[in-house]
């Protein structure tokens, strides 16, 4: 694929913005989860649990997102704080791909930590932000409180380690889902607290090897390091809301940029 240039880039990564940041993209995708719920608390667990196990096929993920809520009685926020042994030991069916019902019942007691500790984790995002203006902090600080508690080693691998070089894709797409707000309707801008700009790009493998062939990464690795390269190039574009082109890096890939 021939070099864009930036005149013709920015040309294109708006005109796929625009196409596919509106509603018909929720249905298939894992924003859907989140989305059948109206208040605070429901949608940012139901959107942490959706963001967790976003990987591989989309279709699949919505599937099992919903199948998540189902059985957290399609009420997330209300089982996270209340949930009985009886209720979490009915978690142990569960299962998307390497994300077991062990996993979930960890993740959902670790939530209930945050909230007794925290307010919540919009709130613990949003304070940590506050404190420190420094987002790959806060997503350490986060992976740090988030497992304080007792949990099985096993399901520390379903939340990414910033400070061992991780993308952290699924952290930066929640984050992406809780904290943009447009007038399209597909992402929520429920954390105020937290500009935009501060925001990284979710990466990786397609969104990677869309943004080499596009010119705006030439790391090799999909690292965080790769991460900030292709946010600040992203920047250049739009330095008030750069991760609003998420929705142009898939689209072009909907759209065969990517020449196999």
């Amino acid at each position: 694929m021939e070099r864009f240039s930036d005149d013709d880039l920015r040309e294109l990564l708006e005109a796929l913005h625009d196409k596919y940041n509106r509603p018909e993209f929720i249905p298939d995708d894992p924003i859907a989860v989140p989305h059948r719920y109206t208040g605070r608390a429901d949608r940012e667990i139901a959107g942490f649990f959706s963001a967790t196990i976003a990987w591989g096929n989309r279709k699949a993920i919505v599937r099992s997102g919903h199948r998540m809520m189902h059985f957290m009685d399609d009420a997330p926020a209300d089982f996270v704080r209340n949930a009985s042994e009886r209720e979490l030991a009915l978690l142990s069916s569960y299962v998307h791909r390497t994300f077991n019902g062990q996993d979930l019942r960890d993740f959902v007691l670790a939530l209930r930590r945050m909230e007794e500790c925290h307010g919540g984790i919009g709130n613990f995002f949003e304070e940590r932000y506050e404190a420190t203006h420094d987002m790959p902090a806060v997503l350490a600080d986060f992976r740090r409180a988030f497992f304080a508690g007792d949990h099985a080693p096993r399901c520390e691998k379903h939340l990414s380690a910033i400070e061992k070089g991780a993308a952290c894709k699924r952290l930066c797409m929640y984050l992406r889902w809780m904290v943009r707000r447009d007038d399209r309707g597909v992402d929520f801008g429920m954390w105020r607290r937290i500009p935009m700009s501060a925001l990284y790009l979710p990466l990786d493998l397609h969104v990677g090897n869309m943004g080499r062939a596009l010119g705006l990464l030439a790391r090799r690795q999909n690292d965080w390091r790769a991460v900030e390269e292709i946010t600040a190039a992203l920047r250049r574009f739009d330095a008030a809301d750069p991760v609003r082109y998420d929705f142009s890096l898939f689209g072009a890939g909907i759209d065969n940029y990517l020449k196999v």
